[in-house]
């Protein structure tokens, strides 16, 4: 094979990825609301045809190598599908909130950077000139495409599918937590088991993150069963904010949307507030417990639930009767623990004040 020839279709690719990161730099910006909104049903079309594009792609290696025409001709084939989907997918993000927005970016990315991995190694099988020595594998290049076309299909088609889903995210997080926490035990009082448990710790230093709540005093262990009902009732809590903010789907217009995006966005960021908050309020139970630290972290949680009940409520004809219940069960038993918190906190300083006494 001519060298010329083989410059001609690197030169032929790196133009093709240079005009394709330019048009991917519209992406930073959701496109104007009043543009016409194109359809995500036939972003999905398109993406299909990508797929079908890639096919071809790999039916050039099934007999015998391509001649330079047909690598180009393909190639260019190629990069007209993909330049169309990247356009029409822009279109179709008119009205998108943050969320929406990089749940679509992260996708395309996927299949931008496949669809490359897909030409390039075709070139280099081409030029047999392979990277470390490897001969790339253009089926495999190829399903790469496919499947990320095939998950360009799972990507939300609305702000509030994109936000509840992010927000379910949260909820999976609540859960291990919690979980976690429910796995807590007190430590044995018995000091024969005691003596028996010391005997097999070396053995056992593997198994450290598993046995982290097994030396929970009866009076830590009373703490831990409050968390646990804090970090159970807040799960409810964000289960009644996915079902009013779905219930909102009605809702949505892309056409005057921006307000009422903005507004779920912010929804988005008190949940995921939470969520820190949920992990900070749980780490705080493993010996040696830090109450006042936990005390912060509960007046978080109890500031940051006003502010989602709020925003719920501010929505017209929304649905937070269910929420409201689960947010005032929760705000008492912050209250209760928060009265806890405080009895340990004064008995911790009476203690060191008897120390310095002494």
């Amino acid at each position: 094979m001519a060298k010329p020839k083989r410059d001609e279709l690197n030169q032929i690719l790196t133009s093709y990825h240079n005009t394709i990161n330019d048009t991917l730099q519209l992406f930073e910006q959701v496109p104007s609301p009043t543009q016409d909104k194109l359809s995500w049903n036939d972003v999905l079309q398109i993406s299909d045809h990508l797929s079908k594009q890639a096919t071809i792609v790999g039916m050039l290696w099934t007999g015998e190598p391509p001649k330079s025409e047909a690598m180009k001709e393909t190639m260019e084939a190629y990069f007209n599908a993909l330049q169309g989907f990247l356009l029409h997918c822009h279109g179709s993000m008119v009205g998108a909130g943050t969320t929406l927005s990089s749940s679509i970016h992260a996708s395309v990315k996927q299949i931008v950077d496949s669809s490359f991995r897909l030409l390039q190694g075709s070139v280099s099988l081409y030029e047999g000139s392979y990277e470390n020595g490897r001969k790339p594998s253009i089926p495999q290049l190829a399903g790469a495409v496919w499947e990320a076309c095939s998950n360009l299909k799972k990507v939300p088609e609305t702000n509030i599918k994109a936000i509840g889903r992010a927000m379910a995210h949260v909820a999976v997080s609540m859960k291990d937590v919690l979980r976690e926490m429910k796995e807590l035990k007190p430590a044995c009082s018995s000091p024969e088991l005691d003596a028996s448990e010391n005997e097999t710790q070396i053995s056992d230093e593997d198994d450290d993150d598993d046995d982290l709540g097994d030396d929970l005093s009866p009076e830590e262990f009373e703490v831990a069963k409050m968390v646990v009902e804090i970090v159970s009732e807040t799960l409810v809590v964000i289960k009644e904010l996915i079902r009013a903010v779905t219930d909102m789907i009605k809702l949505e217009n892309p056409k005057d949307n921006t307000e009422f995006v903005d507004s779920l966005e912010k929804l988005l960021k008190l949940c995921q507030g939470i969520g820190v908050q949920i992990d900070e309020l749980g780490a705080c139970v493993y010996p040696p417990q830090e109450f006042g630290l936990m005390k912060q972290t509960v007046e978080k949680i109890w500031e940051t639930i006003g502010e989602i009940e709020t925003g719920v409520k501010s929505f017209r004809n929304s649905s937070s009767e269910a929420l409201s219940g689960s947010c005032r069960r929760l705000q008492s038993l912050i209250e209760h623990m928060e009265t806890e918190l405080d009895t340990r906190i004064e008995a911790e300083v009476v203690c060191k004040m008897q120390n310095v006494t002494v």
